[in-house]
C-alpha cells in the first residue's frame, strides 16, 4: 500500500545527502516541490521497458533493483538504502526504464517528477546543472562497472574456451587412442590361427576373451610334421600394449623354436632365453603351457612354465590335473624346466586354461575357482571339445552376470577320439 504526504518544512538530511554540492536556496527550492511517499514490502515502484518520469531518494527502508537480461536471467544492479537515489535520467529525457525497482522493506521515499524538476530547473539552473553532473557521475560509474563484468565475463569466457579446447583436444586423442587399440586388437586377433586343425584321431577347439580391448593370452595348435602337434597357451603378464606386444613376439618364437625341436622343454628354454636377449625390462614374464603330442600312440609330451595344470577329463574316471610344475620364462638367468608325460587314449580331453577362468569374479567378488570347473567338467565329461569350451564359456559368463573380466579368459581343448 503507497502513501503520500507533502515534505517538512525542513530540509531533511537524507535529501541534502543526495544532493550535497547544491546551495541552500537550489535546496530549498527543489525540497519545496518533492513528495513523499511510503512503499509497502514487495511493492513496484517501475518496471523495465516501461516509461519513467520520476526520481526518487530514498528517505527510509531499501530497495532493489534489477534488470532481466536478454538470456532470460536476471541482473541485479544495486541495493539502495537511506541517502541514497535512483531513477535520475527520467528527469533527462523520456527513454523507458533500463531496470525494475522492488520494494525489500517498507520504504518511504522522496520523489521530484520531471515536470517539478523543469519547472525548478527554470528557477534554478544550478539544480539542473547539479543532477546533470550527477547523471554523468553514475553513469561513468555504471560503465565502469559493466566494462569490469564484461571483461571478467570475457575471462571466464577465454577460460572456458581453453578449457572446451582442452576437453576436445583430450576427446580426439581418446578417440586416436581407441582407433589405434582397435587396429591393434585386429591385428592380435589375426595372429592367432582361424581355423584349427582337424584330424581323424583328434579334435581341437579354443577360445578367448580378453579383458581390455587386447590382451596378453595367445594360444595355438601348430601342425609340426605328419605326425606331431605343438600345442601352446600362453599368459603375458599385464594387461598394457606392451603385454599385447609380447604375446606378438612369443607366438613367433614359439612358431620358429618349435621346428627345431621336438622335446616341449627344448623349444620353451630357447624361447625363454629368445626373451632374454631382447627384452629391455625385468617385469614382464610369461606362463606357458607348450607340449608336443605324438598323435600315433598318444603321448602327449610337455612343460608347465608357471601355468594352471591342464585338466584331464577321463569318462568313468572323473576329472583330475596332469603332473608337472616349473617356473615362468623371461625372468631368471639360469632357467631349468622338467618334462612330463602323460597318454591320452580314446575319449579323453585335456582342457588347457589361463588363470583368468578360476580368477573370473561376479558382482559378489566371488571367485568363479577350480571347484566350480572342475565340477562342470564331471557333468560334462562325454561331451565333445567344441561343446565343452562353448559349456565353460556360457557358465563363466552366467557366474560373472556382466562384471567386466579383470584378466583375459582362455581355453584350449583336446579331444582324442
Amino acid at each position: 500500500m503507497t502513501t503520500s504526504s507533502p515534505p517538512s518544512s525542513g530540509i531533511s538530511s537524507t535529501f541534502r545527502l543526495a544532493f550535497h554540492g547544491l546551495d541552500e536556496p537550489s535546496l530549498a527550492i527543489l525540497h519545496q516541490f518533492a513528495t513523499v511517499k511510503t512503499y509497502a514490502e514487495n511493492e513496484i515502484l517501475f518496471r523495465q521497458g516501461e516509461p519513467g518520469y520520476i526520481f526518487y531518494v530514498v528517505k527510509k527502508g531499501r530497495v532493489i533493483i534489477s534488470q532481466q537480461q536478454d538470456d532470460g536471467t536476471e541482473r541485479i544492479l544495486g541495493i539502495y538504502g537511506p541517502g541514497q537515489y535512483f531513477g535520475e535520467m527520467a528527469l533527462l529525457d523520456d527513454s523507458p526504464r533500463m531496470a525494475t525497482c522492488t520494494v525489500l522493506t517498507a520504504t518511504t521515499v522522496l520523489e521530484v517528477t520531471q515536470a517539478v524538476f523543469h519547472q525548478v530547473a527554470e528557477s534554478s539552473p544550478a539544480v539542473a546543472y547539479h543532477l546533470t553532473r550527477q547523471v554523468l557521475s553514475n553513469m561513468r560509474t555504471n560503465d565502469k562497472r559493466a566494462l569490469a563484468e564484461l571483461a571478467a565475463k570475457n575471462q571466464a569466457l577465454q577460460q572456458a574456451y581453453q578449457e572446451l579446447k582442452e576437453a576436445q583436444d583430450r576427446l580426439v586423442e581418446k578417440q586416436r587412442l581407441v582407433r589405434e587399440l582397435e587396429i591393434a586388437a585386429q591385428v592380435q586377433r589375426s595372429l592367432l590361427p582361424d581355423l584349427l586343425p582337424e584330424f581323424a584321431d583328434y579334435r581341437f577347439a579354443a577360445y578367448l576373451e580378453p579383458a581390455r580391448t587386447i590382451g596378453g593370452d595367445l594360444y595355438d595348435v601348430i601342425c609340426l610334421d605328419d605326425e606331431h602337434v605343438g600345442l601352446l597357451l600362453a599368459d603375458v603378464a599385464d594387461k598394457s600394449v606392451q603385454a599385447a606386444i609380447f604375446m606378438a613376439v612369443i607366438r613367433t618364437l614359439f612358431l620358429v623354436e618349435s621346428r627345431s625341436s621336438l622335446s616341449p622343454a627344448q623349444v620353451a628354454l630357447r624361447v625363454h632365453q629368445d626373451m632374454m636377449d631382447v627384452s629391455t625390462t625385468d617385469d614382464v614374464f610369461v606362463t606357458v603351457f607348450y607340449g608336443v603330442l605324438h598323435r600315433p600312440t598318444g603321448t602327449l609330451s610337455y612343460v608347465i612354465a608357471g601355468h594352471e595344470r591342464p585338466l584331464l577329463i577321463r569318462p568313468e574316471a572323473g576329472v583330475s590335473p596332469i603332473p608337472g610344475q616349473g617356473r615362468f620364462l623371461g625372468i631368471l638367468e639360469d632357467l631349468h624346466l622338467d618334462e612330463f608325460q602323460i597318454n591320452l587314449q580314446g575319449g579323453d580331453r585335456l582342457l588347457v586354461f589361463s588363470d583368468g577362468v578360476p580368477d573370473a569374479i561376479n558382482h559378489k567378488q566371488e571367485r568363479y575357482g577350480l571347484e566350480r570347473l572342475h565340477s562342470l567338467l564331471t557333468r560334462k565329461e562325454n561331451a565333445a571339445a567344441a561343446f565343452l569350451v562353448e559349456a565353460i564359456k556360457n557358465d563363466i559368463a552366467s557366474w560373472t552376470r556382466g562384471v567386466p573380466p579383470f584378466d583375459d579368459i582362455t581355453l584350449l581343448c583336446i579331444e582324442a577320439k
